[in-house]
């Protein structure tokens, strides 16, 4: 078999290249984290709703905060790691942690207490979850550079 030959066949086994993969590669890595990170995120809210009730939207809150904390580490670790493969950029922050974040939820219930006339609860919902969660990213990037 001629080279020429051999190298048409590994294309049609293998039809992605070079940038193509690298492409290809990220996409999969987005795709998987923001799937195990909305799967979390769906359990964690469904398991603290479960516990502390609907009043305040406390699922939300948490999920919010400690995806905070979460990026706030990763990303700083990432930084820090350079012998780290960069799909772990992909996979981590944008991926899980985009996935497991809620701020859309976060819009949605807070417009529902507005709706409902709970002021205070919708204010200190937006306070809370803004100021801890500023909180959150300063502490996990804390905790991200004592990680060796």
């Amino acid at each position: 078999m001629s080279v020429e030959k051999s190298s048409d066949a590994i294309r049609t086994k293998y039809p992605y290249e070079g940038k193509e993969l690298n492409t290809l590669i990220k996409y999969w890595m987005v795709g998987i984290g923001g799937f195990l990170g909305s799967v979390l995120r769906f359990w964690v809210g469904s398991f603290i709703g479960g516990r502390f009730g609907v009043r305040f939207p406390y699922g939300t809150f948490v999920i919010n905060v400690t995806g905070s904390f979460l990026v706030g580490m990763v990303v700083t670790v990432l930084a820090t790691k350079a012998h780290w493969n960069t799909n772990w950029r992909y996979l981590i922050p944008i991926g899980f942690i985009g996935g497991y974040t809620t701020f859309s939820t976060f819009e949605f219930e807070t417009m529902r207490l507005v709706q409902n006339g709970q002021m205070l609860m919708a204010t200190l919902n937006v306070t809370l979850s803004v100021a801890v969660g500023f909180v959150g990213v300063w502490a996990g990037m804390v905790a991200g550079r004592v990680i060796p």
